[in-house]
C-alpha cells in the first residue's frame, strides 16, 4: 500500500544529560523580528504589491517590532525596489532596523549592499545550508566545502559594510536547516563565521537557528538549541535567534521551548504565514506570554486591524478558530462553558486578577467585546440564553424560568440549524412570555390590607369594556388569584414567582416572572411594567390567559 510508515526514520534525540530547560520559565518577551515581507512574502501565491508590503510595514512598526525582514532585495527586483523605498523615502523609524536576507555568494552579497546604501540601521543576513542532506545530495561537498562558503560570505560582508561607515551593521549568520545538520558540524561552522565578525571586540552579531523544516518533537529543538548555547564560542557576544516553521504544527511550542534553552531571539510571521504550513506565529506567542503576566513588547491591542491588515496584504483569510484572533476563539456555544463564563463575569471586580472560566485572556484587551463571548445554537444551555437577555436587554431570568426558556431557544436553533442571534431570543422572549394580549392587559388595581389580609380589586381587559375581579388573600398575588379562581371556577396554584427591579435608562422599571398551575396545567409568563406589583399581576394575567383561552370568555365578561 501506498501509506507505509516503514520508509521513514525516527529523529534521533540529543544525548543531553545536563539539560536546564525543562525546569525554566520565560520571564521576559525575545527580541522579535517579522520576517512577513520576505519569508511570509515568497510563500504567497501571489506576492504583495508594492502598496501591499508598505501596509504591511506600517503595521508591524506601528504593533512596535525593532527588527523587521523586508526582504531579499539581490534575488528580486521588487525587493530590491521596495528597500530603495523605504530608505530614500526616509519611511524607516531611527529605532527601528532593516533586515535583508542574502546567500553566501558573492554578487548576491554585493547587490545587498547596493539595496541598503543609505539606511542608518540594518541587519545583512547571509546564509548557507549545511544539513547532511543538502551536503551530499544538492550540493555534494564535504563539511570542509560547506564551512568555506559560510566563512568567504562572512568574510565578504565584513568587508563591504566597512565601505558604509555611517550605516549602524549588525552581521547575522543563518546554517539553514540547522535541525538537519549534525551539532557538532553546525558548532564548527558558527565559530568560523564568528572568528571572522568578532563580536568579542564590538560587532553586534545574530547567529540565527532555523528549524527550516520542522523534524522533530520541541523538546528535541530545545536541546539542539541548548546545546550549542553552551558549545560555541563567543556566547555571551551573541545574539542567538531561532526560526521555527510548523511542518509539524509545533512552531509556537518549539520558539517557547527554544527561548527556555537559551535563545534569545525569535523571527516569525504574524498569523504564522509561511512556506508549506507556516511560520512560527508571532501572534500566537506574544499573546502566550501576555496571558503570562508577561510584556510582549508589542501593542497586540487592536486585533481586528491586524487581522483585516495581514488578510488583505497575504490574501489569506484568518481561520475562525485562529488563537487570539479568530472570530470563534472567544466564543462559548456549550451550555456548560455558557453558564460558567456568565457566572465567573458576574463576580469579578475591577482590579481583579483575571480568572474566567474557559477565557485565557480578557477578549476587551483585544478590542474584542463580550457580545462575542456568548453566541446561541442547539448546543447552548440556559446560562448562555441568560446572559444574552442580561447583557442585551437587562432582562434577568430566575433559575427555573432560565430552563424553561433555554428549551424554547433550543427548539428555534434545531428548526432552523443554525446559531440563534440577540435579535431572534429577544423576540422569542416577548412572544412566549411578555406578549399581552388585550382581553388580559392589566388597567388598574385597588389593593386594601386589613388583619384578615389583603382585598384586591383589579381591572382588565379592553379599556372599552374592561372586566373587574374581586378578591382576598394574604397578599396581593393570593388575592387577585382568589378573584381569578371564583370567576372562572379555575383551580391556581403558584409555584413560583420572582421580582426584579430593572437599573435607570430602561423603559420600564421591574420584571416580574411567575409560573402556576391551572387546573394541573403549567403556564408561566413575565411582564415588564413601572413597578413591581403592576409587573407581578401582569404576568398572573398572562399565565392564566395561556390556560383558559387568550380571549375573555364572553359571558363572564359580560356579567362583571
Amino acid at each position: 500500500m501506498a501509506f507505509d510508515h516503514r520508509k521513514y526514520v525516527p529523529f534521533k534525540p540529543i544525548a543531553k544529560a545536563d539539560r536546564r530547560w525543562p525546569s525554566r520559565v520565560i520571564e521576559k518577551a525575545p527580541t522579535w523580528c517579522a520576517v512577513d515581507l520576505r519569508d511570509g512574502n515568497q510563500a504567497l501565491v501571489k506576492p504583495m504589491s508594492v502598496a501591499q508590503k508598505q501596509r504591511m510595514f506600517d503595521l508591524l512598526v506601528k504593533l512596535g517590532f525593532k527588527e523587521i525582514e523586508i526582504g531579499f532585495p539581490s534575488a528580486s527586483q521588487p525587493d530590491f525596489d521596495f528597500c530603495r523605498k523605504l530608505i530614500e523615502e526616509k519611511r524607516i523609524p531611527e529605532d527601528v532596523k532593516i533586515q535583508v536576507l542574502t546567500q553566501a555568494r558573492p554578487e548576491l552579497i554585493e547587490r545587498t549592499y547596493e539595496a541598503l546604501k543609505g539606511a542608518r540601521r540594518a541587519i545583512v543576513h547571509v546564509y548557507n545550508s549545511t544539513s547532511t542532506v543538502q551536503r551530499e545530495q544538492v550540493f555534494g561537498l564535504d563539511r570542509a566545502g560547506i564551512r568555506d562558503i559560510a566563512v568567504n560570505g562572512a568574510r565578504l560582508v565584513k568587508e563591504l559594510a566597512a565601505g558604509f561607515p555611517d550605516t549602524e551593521w549588525t552581521f547575522q549568520y543563518s546554517p539553514e536547516s540547522f535541525t538537519g545538520t549534525e551539532l557538532d558540524f553546525a558548532a564548527e561552522v558558527i565559530d568560523a563565521v564568528t572568528e571572522v565578525w568578532r563580536p568579542d571586540q564590538g560587532q553586534p552579531v545574530i547567529i540565527n537557528l532555523p528549524a527550516t523544516v520542522e523534524m522533530a518533537t520541541p523538546n528535541v529543538f530545545a536541546d539542539q538549541i541548548e546545546w550549542i548555547c553552551d558549545t560555541i564560542r563567543y556566547r555571551e557576544h551573541l545574539s542567538i535567534s531561532v526560526h521555527t516553521h510548523n511542518d509539524r504544527g509545533c512552531a509556537v511550542a518549539a520558539a517557547e521551548l527554544a527561548v527556555m534553552g537559551g535563545a534569545d531571539r525569535v523571527e516569525g510571521t504574524l498569523m504564522g504565514n509561511g512556506e508549506r504550513t507556516g511560520n512560527m506565529d508571532l501572534v500566537t506567542m506574544a499573546m502566550n506570554l501576555y496571558s503570562q503576566g508577561i510584556d510582549p513588547m508589542l501593542d497586540l491591542s487592536g486585533m481586528a486591524e491586524i487581522t483585516e491588515v495581514v488578510e488583505a496584504c497575504t490574501e489569506i483569510s484568518t481561520h475562525p478558530r485562529h488563537p487570539y484572533a479568530g472570530e470563534l476563539v472567544f466564543t462559548a456555544f456549550s451550555g456548560s462553558h455558557q453558564d460558567a463564563i456568565r457566572k465567573c463575569l458576574s463576580k469579578r471586580r475591577e482590579g481583579d486578577a483575571w480568572h474566567v472560566a474557559y477565557l485565557p485572556i480578557d477578549p476587551s484587551d483585544l478590542g474584542r467585546r463580550y457580545e462575542e463571548v456568548v453566541r446561541i445554537n442547539s448546543q447552548s444551555g440556559k446560562g448562555g440564553v441568560a446572559y444574552v437577555l442580561e447583557r442585551d436587554y437587562n432582562i434577568s431570568l430566575p433559575r427555573w424560568l432560565q430552563i424553561e426558556f433555554s428549551k424554547v431557544v433550543q427548539r428555534e436553533a434545531e428548526t432552523d440549524g443554525g446559531e440563534v442571534d440577540s435579535h431572534t431570543i429577544h423576540r422569542l422572549f416577548e412572544e412566549r412570555y411578555l406578549k399581552v394580549h388585550p382581553d388580559w392587559a392589566l388597567r388598574a388595581y385597588d389593593l386594601h390590607r386589613n388583619e384578615e389580609g389583603v382585598q384586591a380589586e383589579v381591572s382588565v381587559g379592553e379599556s372599552a369594556d374592561p372586566v373587574s375581579l374581586t378578591g382576598r388573600g394574604l397578599g396581593a398575588v393570593e388575592a387577585v388569584s382568589d378573584a381569578l379562581e371564583r370567576r372562572f371556577g379555575i383551580a391556581l396554584a403558584v409555584e413560583a414567582y420572582d421580582e426584579f427591579a430593572l437599573s435607570e435608562g430602561t423603559n420600564a422599571n421591574a420584571l416580574a416572572c411567575i409560573r402556576l398551575t391551572v387546573n394541573g396545567k403549567p403556564c408561566s409568563a413575565a411582564a415588564l411594567a413601572e413597578d413591581t406589583t403592576s409587573a407581578t399581576l401582569q404576568a398572573l394575567f398572562s399565565a392564566v390567559a395561556q390556560a383558559v383561552g387568550v380571549t375573555m370568555p364572553e359571558a363572564e365578561a359580560a356579567d362583571a
